[in-house]
């Protein structure tokens, strides 16, 4: 199984940190490392800067942090964007785009036991990015198709350069937009989303999965084509638990779940010890145990990490690496608690 489980740790892209040696190495720190986005480092390293670069119709302003669309630079770029669409460096990320990344593909990595890479997706770019209208350009029946098409040839260029660093490498597509999508207002229905999620994972090379922090409704998400999902427990365990049927299924094709047990916000944090969450993420592994799913296997499809991201703590990076370790501790002792006999 190239994505591990047996509670190794891996964790969030997004980084609070402005020293770029300091960030990777909290990074490496986890069993299964990652290139950190780090956009109070500089605004390029933002996950959603980073996935427009060459984007037909995106106007960026580094100086005000602001990345916005235009329909007629759209029609303006598209001809010279498609011209390269067989070109695989033009949708990788560039050096000027993170210099991050490229620290990260310079490494000798191949002794983890996986690694991973991470791009935004298109519902939650497509919801953020607006037009002159002030329309977001998911709903831009015109532009939506390629977007899909473009964000998934991003992906694929991105795991190709990873899996030259390491066989078990993949990607997570963060996707924090999906829980939007189920509300009345969205204007973008769970039917037409799942239509295009489908056709999305089809144009990605496994293994690939999604991040998100929110709740979206979890039934849609287990039954999309996915071979890991990381979410976040801490906050949306009672609910979470409440889909076994769901977590069985996807757990018995192959799927791994990422528990997103500590919290990285300060005031979160500071209220929890290890023993409350380890607790926390038993009582959910407890739930679903009486639902039929056995623990060993399902630990078996594990990993642990953060429960979030967070770039606004008062003390910057400081409760973000205290998290990192207790996430670190937490995978010790559970790991071995449930050691096979």
């Amino acid at each position: 199984m190239p994505i591990p489980g047996n509670l190794l740790t891996t964790a969030m892209a997004v980084m609070p940190h402005t020293d770029v040696d300091r960030a990777l190495t909290t990074a490496l720190s986890l069993d299964v490392p990652f290139w950190p986005q780090l956009p109070n480092y500089s605004y390029y390293e933002d996950m959603y800067v980073q996935a427009a670069e060459h984007f037909p119709g995106i106007l960026l302003d580094l100086d005000k942090r602001t990345l916005r669309f235009s329909q007629e630079k759209f029609i303006e770029e598209l001809e010279a964007v498609m011209a390269r669409f067989d070109d695989p460096s033009y949708f990788d990320i560039s050096e000027t785009y993170s210099a991050v990344y490229h620290r990260f593909l310079a490494m000798d990595l191949s002794d983890r036991p996986a690694i991973r890479g991470q791009l935004e997706g298109p519902v939650s770019f497509g919801f953020n990015i607006l037009d002159e209208n002030d329309r977001p350009i998911l709903f831009d029946d015109t532009v939506r198709p390629f977007m899909f098409e473009f964000m998934a040839k991003r992906i694929n260029v991105q795991l190709a350069r990873l899996l030259k660093l390491n066989p078990n490498a993949f990607m997570f597509v963060d996707e924090p937009g999906l829980q939007f999508i189920f509300s009345a207002m969205s204007g973008y229905g769970d039917i037409k989303a799942k239509g295009d999620m489908d056709d999305f994972f089809a144009m990605i090379d496994r293994p690939r999965g999604i991040h998100l922090c929110g709740n979206p409704d979890w039934d849609f998400l287990l039954n999309l084509d996915l071979d890991v999902l990381s979410m976040d427990l801490y906050t949306n365990r009672e609910i979470f638990a409440s889909y076994g049927p769901s977590i069985r299924r996807f757990l018995d094709r192959g799927g791994v779940i990422v528990w997103g047990i500590v919290p990285t916000g300060f005031e979160n944090f500071e209220k929890e010890d290890l023993p409350s969450l380890t607790a926390q993420l038993e009582s959910v592994w407890e739930i679903l145990g009486k639902k039929g799913i056995d623990r060993d296997f399902m630990i078996s499809r594990s990993m642990l990490s953060p429960a979030t991201c967070c770039l606004v703590n008062p003390d910057k990076e400081k409760t973000v690496e205290r998290a990192f370790g207790v996430v670190k501790e937490m995978s010790r002792r559970l790991r071995d608690k449930y050691r096979p006999a």
